[in-house]
């Protein structure tokens, strides 16, 4: 995938939506890309997150293990998808095993190259800000609206 495909595939992306191309371009430039097979494992359930990975070509099954040890299939993701995300900003662990379901590649964004981009780009930086603080809010709105349920 060329430079500016990964720019346009980021910009896509709600955590990174409506930020300029040069901020991108630094992501892009800076992640490592990886190439997936069909069955291989991209990271498993329960480990330490200390990247996010943007899905660019091909699908991921994303399972869990149940409380009787059984795999349970949560989703199948797609091009353009971003796993992991909070990664990004914390030492998280990874919520789903993912499995390539077919040839696949992604892009690695780590922590560090994260922080870079914050730092160089204050405005991008303002803009994610206010993004996670929407998406904590809406979380807040939704965990409120289910409170009367468990009274």
């Amino acid at each position: 995938m060329a430079l500016n495909d990964d720019i346009r595939l980021l910009s896509q992306l709600p955590l990174f939506h409506g930020m300029g191309d040069e901020p991108l371009r630094l992501i892009a430039f800076g992640a490592d890309r990886r190439h997936v097979n069909e069955g291989q494992t991209l990271f498993r359930e329960k480990s330490p997150a200390e990247c996010a990975y943007v899905v660019t070509r091909g699908s991921f099954e994303l399972s869990t293990i149940d409380a009787g040890g059984q795999k349970q299939v949560e989703a199948v993701v797609q091009a353009g998808t971003m796993l992991s995300e909070l990664a990004l900003v914390t030492l998280v662990e990874r919520k789903y095993t993912a499995v390539a379901a077919e040839d696949s590649d992604v892009i690695r964004i780590t922590r560090a190259l994260f922080h870079r981009l914050i730092e160089e780009y204050p405005d991008a930086g303002l803009l994610i800000q206010n993004r996670i603080r929407e998406n904590f809010a809406a979380l807040a709105r939704q965990a409120a609206a289910l409170l009367g349920r468990f009274s």
